[in-house]
C-alpha cells in the first residue's frame, strides 16, 4: 500500500481504500480513495505493508505512527495461509513539520525513475509557523531562566532513547509474526472447536496474544466493516515451518554440517520417500509482558511473567496434527533484585496472601486447557528451593484433581552435562504423554482433541524449559508419524529429520530468551546437536554476563516501551533514570571492569563438570589475544578464553559479533614447551602492555605458540603483574612437562 504525506495527514491508500492518520490528534479516519484529492498537496513516500498502531513514547512526547516497513515470508501453513515476519519499521512522528526518511521502497506509480522521494514544499502558514518557533526557541535560550529548554532537551533525549528500545524490539530480535488469513493466536484445537462464522480474523484472536491490540484499538473502535482490511493481529513470539523427508538411507555425512541453519537441500525432491510439514509456533502472552528482572511471577489478576503457549504442528497429506504445551513463571509473588549478577530469589508475598492469586491463574488454565501437568524443572536444593517449595505448598492447598504435579530437578539429573538424561523424565511421564494425547482433523473435522496440556517452568522458563518441552515434543511427534504410517513402528526419527528438528526448537528458545532475557538461551547448542560442547559452554558463560548488563542498564527503558504498547502506565520515574546517564556509564565502565572476572568464575564452575573424572581442573581466564597478525592490539574485548585441567590447557576464541566462541584448541601440557613473560608485540610505537607467550608443539613440530594478556583492572596497569601470576598459576599447577621461564624474555 502506498502512504502519503500532506500538511495534516499521514494517508495510508490501497486500491478504493484509505485511512488517514492526523497529523495534530492522531485519530484515524476511514475515507474513500478519491479524497486524496482533498489533501493539501500529497506527497508520495514510498510502499508500506500494513499498520501496527499508534503509540505515545510518554505523556510529554507527540504520538508515534507504527506501519510495517519490510516484511519476511516465514512459510506457509496448512491450507496455503502466508505466515510473515516483521524485520523493519516505519515510526512516523504526529508533530513533524517535515518529511521523514523512511526508507521506503519507492511505488513506481508516483516514483518513476526516481530515487528519492521528493521534499513536501511548506505552505505560506507553515513557514510563519516555522518562523515563530524558531524566535520563540531562540526567546527562551536568551532568557536568563533556561530550565524549559533543559526540560526539551531532556524530552528529546528520552524520547530517543525509548524510540530506540522499539525499533530494537521490532527490528533486531525479529520476533513479530502476522498472517492475513490465518489466526496465529489460537491453535488448531481452538480454531477447529470454535464457532465458524462470519466474522473477520481479528475478532476471533485469542486475546492473551494479540500483541498489538491496545495500538490499534482506534480501528477496532471505528465497528464499520470496512475497517477490518486495516486491522493485522500480531504475535510475539517465534514461528518457523520446515518441509522434512523421512528419509533412512540418507548418509551420516549430512550430520557434519553446520547446525546453524538447515541446509538447503533439506527438501527432498524424490518421491519415494514420504515427507510432512512441521511447524512451530509460540505466542508470548501479552499479559504481564517483559523482561526478566522486571516480571517475575503472577500479578493480582492471575498473571504470570514469561507466559508462553507452544504449538507444535504437523500436516500430513490432508491431515493436521496439533500438540500445544505452555512455559510460565512459577505462579507466586516472587523477585530477584537485578543489580548483581544471578540475585537471590525471594518471596514477596506470604503463603496465604497468595492462595487467591494462585487460584485466579490455574482457573484460568484449567478452563482454556481442561487439565494440566505441571513439569516444576528448579532446583531442590539450594537458592532455588525456596521457589520450587512455594509452589509446591500452593499446589498442595489447591487440591484439584485436574492438576499434576511432576518435580524434575534438572541440574541435579543432568550433572556433567548430560543433557540426555532428561529422556530420564519423558520415561518417567510417557503415559501421561500418551494419554494427553494430539489434536487431530483432516477435511472432514476433528479426529480427536488433545485433553490438558504440560506446563513446564524453571526459574526463567527459559533454558532448562526449552530443553525438556523439545523432548516432550519428540515424543509426541514420533507417536503421531507412527500413527500416520509416515515413520516404521520401531524405528527413530532420521537422522536429517532429527537434525531440522532439533535446529527448530534450539531457534524457538533463542527467540524466547532474547524476548525475556535480552540474549540467547543458554545450553541452545544440546537443543540444536543433541551433544553439549566445549563452545556450547563458553557461549553461556559469555550469555549469561550479557544479560547481566542488559538488565542492569537497559531493562527500565525497554520494560516502559513494552508496558506502552500495552497500554500499561509506566510506574518507573524514566526521567530520574535517564538524569543519572553519566552515573549509569560510569557503572557500564565498572561492570566491564568486572565483566572478565565474571567469565572466569563462570567458566571455572562449568569447567569443574565438563572435564572427565581424571582430569582436574585448576583455572580459566578472559584474556586478549595479543598476536597482531590476527588482530588489532588496541582491541580490549575478551577474545581468548584460557581453561588449564592438569593435563591439558583450551584455548577458545569468542566472536563478540556473533555473540558465541566459534572455534577452540585442546592442547597437551606434554607439548607446551615454555612459557615466555615480557612485552605486549606491536607493529608501531612503543609497548604498552606485558603478556605471555606459549610455546607448543603441533604434531611433534616446533613453532607453534600463543600471545595472551590479561584484561586490565584499571587504566594503569600494564598487566605484568598479572602475567607474571597467572605464569606461575601455570607453573605450579603439578604440570608433567619441562618449562622453561626465562626471566623477562623480550620477543
Amino acid at each position: 500500500m502506498e502512504l502519503f504525506q500532506a500538511k495534516d495527514h499521514y494517508i495510508l491508500q490501497q486500491g478504493e481504500r484509505a485511512l488517514w492518520c492526523s497529523r495534530r490528534d492522531g485519530g484515524l479516519q476511514l475515507r474513500p480513495a478519491t479524497d486524496l484529492l482533498l489533501a493539501w498537496n500529497p506527497i508520495c513516500l514510498g510502499l508500506v505493508e500494513g499498520v501496527i498502531g499508534k503509540i505515545q513514547l510518554h505523556s510529554d512526547l507527540p504520538w508515534w505512527l507504527i506501519l510495517i516497513r519490510q516484511k519476511a515470508l516465514v512459510g506457509k501453513l496448512p491450507g496455503d495461509h502466508e505466515v510473515c515476519k516483521v524485520t523493519k519499521i516505519a515510526v512516523l512522528s504526529l508533530s513533524e513539520m517535515e518529511p521523514q526518511d523512511l526508507e521506503l521502497e519507492l511505488c513506481k506509480k508516483h516514483h518513476f525513475g526516481i530515487n528519492k522521494p521528493e521534499k513536501i514544499i511548506p505552505s505560506p502558514d507553515d513557514s510563519k509557523f516555522l518562523l515563530k518557533t524558531f524566535t520563540h526557541i531562540k526567546s527562551n535560550v536568551s532568557a536568563p531562566n533556561k530550565k524549559k529548554v533543559k526540560e526539551s532537551k531532556e524530552k528529546e533525549k528520552l524520547e530517543r532513547r525509548l524510540l530506540e528500545e522499539l525499533l530494537k524490539m521490532f527490528m533486531d530480535s525479529e520476533s513479530f509474526y502476522y498472517s492475513l488469513t490465518y489466526d496465529l493466536t489460537n491453535s488448531v484445537q481452538r480454531q477447529s472447536t470454535g464457532e465458524r462464522d462470519g466474522r473477520p480474523l481479528w475478532q476471533k484472536v485469542d486475546d492473551r496474544f494479540f500483541w498489538n491490540k491496545y495500538m490499534i484499538q482506534d480501528l477496532t473502535e471505528i465497528g464499520t466493516p470496512d475497517v477490518n482490511f486495516w486491522i493485522i493481529p500480531m504475535i510475539q513470539g517465534f514461528v518457523q515451518i520446515e518441509e522434512l523427508v523421512v528419509n533412512y538411507t540418507e548418509s551420516s555425512d549430512d550430520e557434519k554440517s553446520s547446525p546453524e541453519t538447515p541446509p538447503q537441500e533439506s527438501t527432498c525432491v524424490d518421491d519415494i520417500h514420504p515427507r510432512f510439514l512441521v511447524a512451530l509456533i509460540s505466542r508470548r502472552s501479552r499479559h504481564r509482558a517483559g523482561m526478566r528482572y522486571k516480571r517475575r511471577g503472577v500479578d493480582k489478576n492471575g498473571n504470570v511473567a514469561n507466559y508462553v503457549e507452544t504449538e507444535q504442528l504437523i500436516h500430513v497429506h490432508n491431515h493436521t496434527l496439533s500438540f500445544v504445551q505452555t512455559r510460565g513463571s512459577v505462579p507466586v509473588f516472587w523477585s530477584q533484585v537485578g543489580y548483581r549478577y544471578n540475585p537471590r530469589p525471594r518471596l514477596d508475598k506470604s503463603e496465604k496472601e497468595t492462595v487467591a492469586y494462585f487460584c485466579a491463574h490455574f482457573e484460568e488454565q484449567l478452563n482454556i486447557y481442561k487439565k494440566q501437568v505441571i513439569i516444576n524443572l528448579v532446583d531442590q536444593a539450594g537458592r532455588e528451593k525456596i521457589i520450587g517449595d512455594a509452589y509446591l505448598k500452593q499446589v498442595l492447598l489447591f487440591n484439584n484433581s485436574h492438576l499434576t504435579y511432576v518435580s524434575f530437578d534438572f541440574h541435579e539429573h543432568c550433572r556433567g552435562m548430560k543433557f540426555e538424561n532428561v529422556q530420564t523424565l519423558t520415561d518417567a511421564i510417557y503415559d501421561i504423554i500418551l494419554d494427553m494425547k494430539w489434536c487431530w482433523v483432516d477435511e472432514a473435522g476433528v479426529i480427536c482433541k488433545q485433553e490438558g496440556i504440560f506446563r513446564v517452568n524453571c526459574m526463567d522458563c527459559l533454558d532448562r524449559t526449552n530443553v525438556v518441552q523439545a523432548a516432550i515434543a519428540r515424543v509426541v511427534m514420533e507417536q503421531q508419524l507412527k500413527k500416520l504410517g509416515v515413520m516404521p513402528p520401531e524405528q527413530p526419527l532420521p537422522v536429517k529429520c532429527n537434525r531440522i528438528y532439533q535446529i527448530m526448537w534450539a531457534n524457538n528458545g533463542d527467540s524466547i530468551s532474547r524476548q525475556y532475557a535480552g540474549t540467547a538461551a543458554l545450553k541452545g547448542d544440546f537443543t540444536r546437536t543433541g551433544e553439549r560442547k566445549l563452545a556450547g559452554v563458553m557461549k553461556d558463560g559469555v550469555n549469561s554476563a550479557n544479560r547481566y548488563y542488559l538488565n542492569r542498564f537497559k531493562d527500565a527503558y525497554r520494560q516502559a516501551v513494552i508496558d506502552l504498547m500495552q497500554g500499561i502506565p509506566v510506574t518507573e520515574d524514566l526521567y530520574s533514570i535517564f538524569t543519572k546517564e553519566k552515573e549509569h556509564e560510569a557503572l557500564h565502565k565498572e561492570n566491564q571492569r568486572s565483566h572478565q572476572e565474571l567469565i572466569s568464575q563462570l567458566l571455572q564452575s562449568y569447567m569443574k563438570l565438563l572435564l572427565p573424572d581424571d582430569e582436574k581442573f585448576h583455572g580459566g581466564w578472559a584474556l586478549i589475544d595479543c598476536d597482531p597478525s590476527l588482530i588489532d592490539a588496541t582491541h580490549r574485548d575478551v577474545d581468548v578464553l584460557l581453561l588449564l585441567s592438569n593435563s591439558a590447557y583450551y584455548v577458545a576464541y569468542y566472536d563478540d559479533e556473533v555473540d558465541k566462541v566459534n572455534q577452540y584448541q585442546r592442547l597437551s601440557l606434554e607439548d607446551l614447551e615454555k612459557i615466555e613473560i615480557g612485552p605486549e608485540p606491536t607493529l608501531f610505537g612503543k609497548p604498552k602492555f606485558s603478556c605471555m607467550r606459549l610455546h607448543y608443539r603441533y604434531k611433534e613440530a616446533s613453532g607453534y605458540f600463543h600471545t595472551l594478556r590479561a584484561v586490565m583492572r584499571n587504566p594503569e596497569e600494564d598487566g605484568k603483574g598479572r602475567a607474571v601470576n597467572l605464569t606461575k598459576t601455570l607453573l605450579v599447577s603439578d604440570l608433567k612437562t619441562k618449562v622453561l621461564w626465562p626471566r623477562e624474555r623480550i620477543f
